[in-house]
């Protein structure tokens, strides 16, 4: 970092560290123990859609690595936009097998970041819910390198669940490489598997 960056007030961008997402099955247990969340056994990876050939095929290969596990069980991966335009892709494992579905996204990080698609990468989640149906995703955001949680209220229009959220940060500062500027705890409405 140069001296102009330091007057300017900027930063250098963290690199993202996919093996980060292997530190949540010990979150998991954490949060459990914590707050009485388990697994959902879906999670999904939401990137920036883009047009062109080369990015169709890199999706297409990701889809097929994933569907091609042998162990996979249940509903094949999906593919799905939301309501803002980004693309999510979806794992549903067993909500027992966290390790499988951690593996999932890496893997789709992984490719997708091999295929020199990263600046499209915005963030994996992972979800959860307690014996009260409430649910919460445990957030990675790809260009930090970070965590946070995000909890949706049942049946609120778009509002979130604060005190749970500072609650699972607390809970889980020791597993996870917590995201600490709360402005950065962005929204994910109508995320699979939330």
């Amino acid at each position: 970092m140069g001296f102009l960056d330091i007057l300017l007030g900027r930063t250098k961008a963290v690199a993202p560290d996919l093996d980060q997402l292997f530190g949540l099955p010990s979150a998991a247990l954490t949060l459990q123990a914590a707050a009485g969340f388990t697994p959902t056994g879906t999670g999904a990876v939401c990137f920036a859609s883009v047009e062109g050939g080369a990015f169709a095929q890199a999706h297409q290969e990701v889809q097929e690595l994933l569907d091609a596990d042998a162990e996979r069980t249940g509903p094949p991966v999906e593919v799905s936009r939301d309501e803002y335009g980004y693309s999510w892709l979806v794992s549903r494992r067993e909500p027992d097998d966290l390790p499988a579905l951690v593996s999932d996204l890496h893997a789709v990080n992984s490719a997708l970041e091999g295929s020199g698609f990263g600046p499209q990468l915005l963030c994996s989640v992972a979800g959860f819910q307690d014996a009260e149906q409430r649910r919460l995703g445990l957030v990675y955001l790809y260009k930090r390198g970070t965590f946070y949680p995000f909890a949706p209220l049942a049946g609120e229009a778009q509002r979130r669940d604060n005190a749970l959220e500072l609650q699972v940060k607390a809970a889980l500062a020791d597993d996870l490489r917590i995201e600490q500027d709360l402005s950065r705890w962005f929204p994910i409405w109508g995320a699979p598997g939330l």
